[in-house]
């Protein structure tokens, strides 16, 4: 499979990253399958207290020759605590978000650890970039989680990005399988990062209503919601449809957060409700209808990579 400037730069064999996503990769199961299948596992720290997280971090290095990363929005009041594990455990790669990076990269980078940064919009590259931050993971509209509300496409995005920075791109949003993996690198990315697929696996640790849900979703079944603050891309379940109807309807701000707050992704991943909770998917759930181990899923996609790659070459 290609070797790019990303794989070079964290020794990774294949171009592919298993995204940071709460709950879903907050243990060791999947980023260590992931790994030791050639890929860049993600350890989710965001929902982790700091003793499990800990506990986590040295599982993963236990279980895994290669390298793997921490996913650490900064935002987080604890971050600071947090960061101070990733430095003392020796992770090898951090991927950051919801925050700057510019007073974590000296100390970082002095103990030789790489620090890649996820950012959804030009503007927010361009800070990241200029902080000196080692690569980013550009983010595009059909990715689940938090993508731009701008609507701007991940194809476009991510082209964006190749033409302006002299840096790896990692590109994130709107790929389930090996052919969008190529589609990507074609496109100029170093990289390509893999959410939605990686929730619909065996070692993700989500509710099985919540993996469920994943294959019941198609394509044009997720909706931005929560246009009004820090949207999210989600089913349309009750509670979307519901905030989806206050965005017409609901004048009032502190109402319309008010609602926004009372659910939460917890909810869906922990509980199991997907009715009321956020189950936060990307649109490439459509392109999902199995619940394979980690390590299947990265055999599939170097699999597909390759007969597309071929399919380009004939």
């Amino acid at each position: 499979m290609l070797q790019t400037r990303l794989t070079r730069l964290l020794n990774i064999r294949y171009p592919i990253i298993q995204a940071g996503m709460s709950w879903a990769s907050s243990n060791a199961a999947l980023p260590a399958a992931v790994s030791k299948a050639g890929g860049l596992g993600v350890i989710a720290a965001g929902p982790m207290y700091l003793d499990a997280f800990r506990a986590t971090v040295r599982e993963v290095k236990a279980a895994t020759n290669g390298a793997f990363a921490v996913n650490i929005p900064l935002y987080r009041p604890q971050a600071e605590l947090f960061l101070g594990v990733i430095e003392e455990e020796g992770v090898p790669v951090v991927i950051a978000s919801q925050g700057g990076p510019k007073a974590h990269l000296a100390r970082f980078h002095a103990r030789g650890v790489r620090w890649i940064h996820v950012v959804s919009t030009m503007a927010h590259a361009r800070k990241a970039a200029d902080a000196g931050v080692d690569a980013l993971v550009v983010v595009g509209a059909e990715a689940g989680g938090h993508p731009p509300a701008n609507g701007v496409s991940t194809l476009v995005a991510v082209r964006r990005a190749v033409q302006e920075f002299d840096l790896p791109i990692v590109a994130g949003g709107g790929v389930a399988d090996g052919y969008g993996v190529a589609a990507l690198l074609a496109l100029g990315a170093d990289a390509v990062q893999l959410g939605t697929r990686f929730l619909a696996t065996r070692e993700a640790g989500v509710h099985e209503n919540y993996k469920r849900a994943v294959l019941e979703t198609e394509i044009d079944a997720t909706a931005l919601v929560g246009v009004r603050g820090l949207p999210v891309r989600m089913t349309r379940n009750r509670f979307a449809e519901r905030v989806l109807q206050a965005d017409r309807d609901e004048p009032d701000a502190d109402a319309y957060d008010a609602l926004f707050k009372s659910s939460s992704l917890k909810q869906a991943a922990l509980d199991g409700d997907i009715d009321w909770g956020k189950v936060e998917l990307g649109q490439s759930a459509g392109l999902i209808d199995d619940l394979p181990g980690a390590a299947d899923v990265m055999a599939r996609l170097v699999e597909e990579y390759e007969a597309a790659a071929r399919r380009i070459a004939g």
